[in-house]
């Protein structure tokens, strides 16, 4: 299911590793407010780790700093929550190249995890330039590389389509489970599978429609999409037919004559994927319907079914689902809610689906 090479394949003793993740987290006074994709890496980070890494270098994008400086987009609120995660010091490098970072680099004991900058405060992150991926790779004296951003595989990106020319590359453990859980779904989908597609935009979603409407006993269309009139007359189709409307009356999210139509279809699958939201979620009141189909599908034992949460506002909204059960904070819940899948990457995730060129997948060697 999974082709590429993965960290198992290496002998990271000794070696600096450098590491590609996706730390592109919401940040909020100075703070992390969702750990979901620092957690997301830490399989990977752990794994080097314990396999004695002489140093794990760790990059990353932050937003959409277009190549400037912005401390709004720092990466040092990312490596202090990453400390805590890991229970041990992550050294943050405020820059991307240079003498001090192998100085201070070099200056550290074995087995030190640390954070360079906000890769994207360097116009040359995103224009792909191989001189800028031959300097990060000099300024840390990386021996191997490891692309774990699942998020950012289908840019063309020095992170991820240059570094892999300069230095032998494999697959993180994150981006081995993304592919293999998305791969399988495609590849061999256990019956009945419904896709319940929501969301604002027809024209963004459409391709997913057509790409699934030949695998699928059922799609299910909800959200603005639904709202805006979207019509179809094939018969695995369902468009939802009444909302919950706010005083101006705006179609804020699915009612309940249409979930009282989808929950049996989800209790009923083996296989869901769910990309958009079904209501306008940050809304209160208008994430009733979000919240029970994320519940029917998290009540599925993820051993006997295939369950995918696809998109950034849907794996966020469910992410913070999980975080809200009561005992999440204490690390125990009575009856938490599991899914195969919260996938990290919105358009990465879509865009494999699809079938498109994934430029950063690609580059592993």
């Amino acid at each position: 299911m999974f082709d590429k090479t993965t960290i198992r394949d290496i002998d990271p003793k000794n070696k600096n590793i450098l590491v590609r993740t996706d730390f592109n987290v919401p940040i909020k006074d100075g703070q992390v407010t969702s750990d979901f994709r620092l957690r997301a890496a830490l399989p990977t980070i752990q794994y080097l780790i314990d396999r004695q890494a002489n140093h794990i270098i760790l990059i990353s994008h932050l937003g959409r700093p277009k190549g400037q400086a912005d401390p709004s987009l720092s990466l040092a609120p990312v490596a202090r929550k990453l400390s805590l995660l890991l229970n041990r010091p992550v050294t943050f490098i405020p820059h991307l190249t240079g003498s001090l970072i192998k100085d201070q680099i070099d200056s550290l004991p074995q087995g030190s995890v640390v954070l360079l900058e906000n890769l994207r405060f360097s116009a040359a992150e995103e224009e792909n330039s191989l001189d800028f991926a031959r300097e990060i790779v000099h300024s840390t004296s990386a021996d191997l590389y490891v692309q774990d951003g699942f998020a950012v595989i289908h840019r063309a990106h020095a992170s991820t389509a240059q570094i892999p020319q300069l230095l032998p590359t494999v697959a993180g453990f994150l981006i081995e489970k993304e592919v293999t859980n998305l791969s399988q779904v495609l590849q061999h989908p256990k019956p009945q599978v419904t896709v319940i597609i929501g969301g604002a935009k027809i024209s963004d979603k459409q391709p997913l429609i057509d790409r699934f409407l030949p695998i699928a006993d059922h799609i299910l269309v909800v959200g603005k999409i639904a709202a805006d009139g979207y019509v179809s007359n094939d018969p695995k189709i369902y468009v939802a037919e009444d909302f919950r409307q706010d005083q101006e009356g705006n179609k804020l999210d699915i009612g309940d004559l249409s979930l009282s139509k989808i929950l049996p279809t989800i209790k009923y699958s083996h296989t869901i994927i769910w990309n958009g939201t079904a209501g306008k979620t940050e809304e209160p009141g208008f994430d009733l319907s979000s919240k029970a189909i994320a519940e029917a599908i998290g009540q599925k034992n993820p051993e006997y079914n295939q369950t995918i949460i696809l998109g950034g506002d849907t794996s966020g909204y469910v992410e913070k689902l999980l975080e809200e059960q009561p005992g999440a904070s204490l690390g125990h819940v009575s009856n938490p809610l599991e899914y195969s899948l919260i996938s990290t990457g919105g358009g990465a995730s879509l865009e494999f689906l699809l079938g498109l060129p994934l430029p950063g997948l690609d580059a592993i060697n």
